[in-house]
């Protein structure tokens, strides 16, 4: 039993900004597998979906995203899903446009709603698949940057990146961390941009 998380603000004003991507992502995997997002009793949207005789579930928080450890940690209170077997689907402005990290556990990374997800469920061991939306915005802008949507030129990028992710997180489904940093990395390379950070890419 597995679950993925993807981390935004709730509101249509919201929908296709950058700090969105982790929603845009389970979006996208909801309509490729033809599952539905339903309004929990909690404050979660959830899907379920089963995979080789093993249950899934997606979580879209609809707390604010500094909150989201809120929704993650009454999700895991009513499910019997271990922390190590939550992927975390989240932005990051350390990384360049529609690349992606995969982390297997650690620390924040400066991100909000994954602070958050430490903080409540005292623990920093879950995975996490983090998406470049990168960084082009003076100091003090990072706000409004983040709040903001892809520029037109990105679109083709960022669109190709998601679906990737989307197989990331099939994989993720059908055999946990380890099969989908398998994938990751024998097909990353195909489609991904390059970069010169040799800390790019996958981090087991």
């Amino acid at each position: 039993m597995r679950a993925i998380v993807g981390l935004g603000n709730p509101g249509k004003r919201y929908d296709l900004t950058r700090h969105n991507v982790g929603f845009q992502i389970l979006d996208r995997f909801v309509l490729k597998h033809k599952l539905d997002f339903s309004a929990s009793k909690k404050n979660y949207y959830l899907s379920e979906g089963s995979a080789e005789s093993s249950d899934f579930f997606l979580i879209k928080p609809v707390t604010f995203m500094n909150l989201s450890g809120e929704a993650v940690l009454n999700f895991l209170e009513q499910y019997p899903v271990k922390v190590d077997d939550v992927l975390v689907v989240a932005d990051d402005v350390n990384l360049f446009v529609g690349q992606i990290r995969l982390r297997k556990s650690g620390s924040d990374g400066g991100h909000n709603g994954i602070k958050s997800i430490i903080y409540h469920l005292q623990s920093d061991s879950f995975p996490r698949l983090r998406f470049g939306i990168g960084n082009d915005f003076q100091k003090g802008e990072m706000a409004n940057y983040v709040l903001d949507m892809f520029k037109k030129e990105e679109l083709d990028l960022v669109s190709v990146s998601m679906n990737f992710c989307v197989e990331l997180v099939e994989e993720f489904v059908y055999g946990g961390y380890k099969p989908m940093l398998d994938y990751y990395s024998r097909n990353s390379g195909k489609i991904l941009p390059k970069s010169d950070n040799k800390e790019d890419g996958i981090v087991d």
